[in-house]
């Protein structure tokens, strides 16, 4: 299928050279899905960083391209990739973690059936150092997720929040409104999830969409993502900008009565 006639979903990875190695086992789940007659993925990684340790691990294929940039992490690396973003659909992969067979698939079924619908997320397995797999209890319903109702769960349950924002699958058009992914050090995935929670429905798929590896150069494994100074800063931002969007009076899809 070319280009040209193909509709897309931009899968987005950011790296570092730590987590460069990580890259073919990302590939080869993004190889193994099957989308739709019609449809195909194509994978931007995007270096946090100009380094000569990444770009070895970058696979050999026309459906993938490499970009590098300033170092600004993983939130400034995806926004940057947005530039090249040229779908309709934008997917998250982080570039240690995996895609169980169909996870696009079930996505798109969710986003293509319901036009009301801004963005999905699905049921994560950490996947640890053995091999094995581990999950967690508390998963939402099957089913759309209600605005706002993300936010209230998080704020009710110490900033975490019930569905997790590394299996994010969202509208191109949508994630460029809201600016991209948050300018945190961290945390800025659950920014920008909370936010695409405040200004549309969301959607939760029950099967495994992601594995998650556990290792102990991961960013959310380092003592500075847990001080409780910097964790209360970002949470506070995080939600100030979840609540402030829908005062704004916009949301998705558009109330024809707010469009001039």
């Amino acid at each position: 299928m070319s280009a040209v006639s193909s509709r897309r979903i931009i899968v987005i990875t950011a790296v570092h050279a730590p987590s460069a190695h990580f890259l073919p086992d990302a590939y080869k789940s993004l190889c193994a899905q099957e989308l739709p007659e019609g449809w195909e993925w194509h994978w931007l990684i995007q270096e946090d960083g100009r380094s000569d340790e990444v770009a070895p691990h970058v696979p050999d294929d026309p459906r993938v391209t490499f970009h590098q940039g300033r170092p600004g992490g993983p939130g400034t690396a995806r926004t940057l990739a947005l530039a090249h973003a040229d779908g309709e659909y934008v997917k998250v992969l982080d570039a240690d973690d995996q895609l169980p067979v169909g996870a696009l698939a079930r996505d798109l079924a969710a986003l293509e059936a319901d036009r009301t619908i801004g963005w999905a997320t699905s049921r994560v397995l950490d996947l640890l150092p053995d091999g094995s797999t581990a999950g967690f209890p508390g998963d939402p319903d099957a089913g759309p997720l209600a605005r706002g109702a993300v936010l209230a769960y998080w704020s009710a349950n110490d900033y975490r929040a019930p569905v997790h924002p590394a299996t994010l699958f969202a509208r191109r058009e949508l994630v460029l409104a809201l600016g991209g992914w948050m300018a945190l050090p961290a945390s800025e995935d659950t920014g920008l999830l909370l936010a695409l929670d405040a200004v549309s429905r969301g959607w939760f798929t029950p099967e495994v969409g992601l594995l998650y590896r556990k290792w102990p150069g991961q960013a959310t494994g380092q003592a500075a993502h847990v001080d409780p100074a910097e964790r209360e800063a970002r949470m506070a931002v995080v939600e100030a900008r979840a609540r402030a969007l829908p005062g704004l009076g916009w949301g998705f899809p558009a109330d024809p009565g707010l469009v001039s």
